[in-house]
């Protein structure tokens, strides 16, 4: 990559000054117990479902509902049988026939899938050699879900039937940790994955989607699947000199983080001759002060209008996606979160931050109606 940038391509950074655009206030602060909570996530799914959210720390996977006023109420727990697990992260899919699951994994490297209709264990996936860092459901069919491991690979599963459809690894692969992943929001073959060894990678699954259509009508033993090995990325961006802890596509452009108090907004520009090489622009930098630790992600509400993302002294930024400059609209800040936000949950329509913190609490911010 050349280090030299022409006159009028340079990154565009955003100012710290809250822009006032929009005021949240705290309408709740829960402690779910004394270990830390890694993940919160809103269901995006199921307009039934909006208000519903996940949270997983220690070996306790926890459903809530946001109700009016800051009500928080707990609708289910599970607590895995084994008392050393620790959830890192949960995400919301679906059955074929839109029943609401939770997936969750953690350091056993096992995905647990959870029929929240039912309260119960629907399946378990062994697969992973390691741990799970992220897992994240294809919006446009949500019984694909993806994981992320210590292992170095990134996996493709189905749900519903239990099969491990896809591997993302091998010669190409990551070379460390994958600590995020995200499917394109319309490139259905599209994913972007990165992790410790500082890159970002761009897959496509298109040669090998035959695979994943066939996952949904096997009917022989999950085991004896073909799955397939996807050894090459069709690009590699690096962007970052140290651990990239957070990938999002925001249309075809990607916004990622490392441990540098900022999140990067950049376009892959891809040579179609030689796959795995192109050239990135970096569009947009979004500061995000006293955020240099590792596994702190951020969230967006459902449009990606804007991002919260916390940081390691409990304090929220919410960036304004759909700007240039960068617009911070709000700095949230309360006397005793004090703690590291791990992760943040935006609400469908950004109306309510969540924020789950080192220190066994979550914390409920709500936007408060401006004249």
């Amino acid at each position: 990559m050349s280090t030299k940038v022409a006159v009028g391509c340079e990154a565009v950074v955003g100012s710290l000054t809250p822009s006032k655009k929009k005021d949240y206030r705290v309408t709740n602060r829960l402690q779910e117990g004394k270990r830390p909570l890694y993940a919160v996530v809103f269901n995006f799914l199921d307009s039934r479902y909006f208000n519903l959210f996940a949270t997983v720390g220690g070996n306790r996977v926890t459903v809530y509902q946001c109700l009016e006023g800051g009500v928080i109420a707990v609708l289910q727990s599970y607590v895995d049988d084994d008392k050393d697990e620790s959830f890192y992260t949960v995400t919301w899919a679906c059955t074929l026939d839109g029943a609401p699951l939770l997936v969750a994994g953690g350091i056993n490297g096992i995905l647990r899938v959870i029929d929240v209709g039912n309260e119960k264990i629907h399946k378990s996936f062994v697969g992973h050699g390691d741990s799970i860092n992220e897992i994240r459901t294809q919006m446009l069919k949500p019984s694909l879900v993806l994981s992320a491991s210590k292992d170095e690979s990134v996996r493709l599963w189905n749900v519903h039937t239990g099969i491990c459809i896809l591997i993302f690894a091998g010669a190409g692969g990551h070379r460390n940790e994958v600590l995020s992943v995200d499917f394109h929001p319309s490139d259905i073959y599209r994913i972007a994955s990165c992790g410790m060894d500082n890159t970002v990678k761009i897959w496509s699954m298109k040669e090998f989607w035959t695979y994943v259509e066939k996952s949904f009508t096997w009917t022989d033993l999950p085991t004896k699947f073909p799955t397939k090995y996807v050894q090459f990325p069709v690009f590699i961006a690096s962007i970052h000199t140290n651990y990239v802890d957070c990938n999002r596509w925001l249309g075809d452009f990607i916004m990622s983080k490392s441990v540098d108090n900022e999140i990067v907004l950049w376009e892959p520009i891809m040579k179609d001759q030689s796959p795995g090489e192109g050239s990135v622009d970096i569009l947009q930098k979004y500061p995000v002060p006293e955020c240099d630790i590792w596994f702190i992600k951020f969230s967006c509400d459902f449009h990606y209008n804007a991002a919260a993302i916390g940081n390691r002294e409990g304090k929220i930024f919410v960036w304004e996606l759909q700007s240039s400059p960068p617009v911070l609209i709000a700095r949230l800040s309360h006397g005793q979160s004090k703690s590291p936000i791990r992760q943040t949950a935006m609400s469908f329509d950004g109306s309510t931050i969540l924020s789950c913190c080192e220190d066994g609490t979550i914390w409920r911010w709500d936007v408060v109606a401006t004249s």
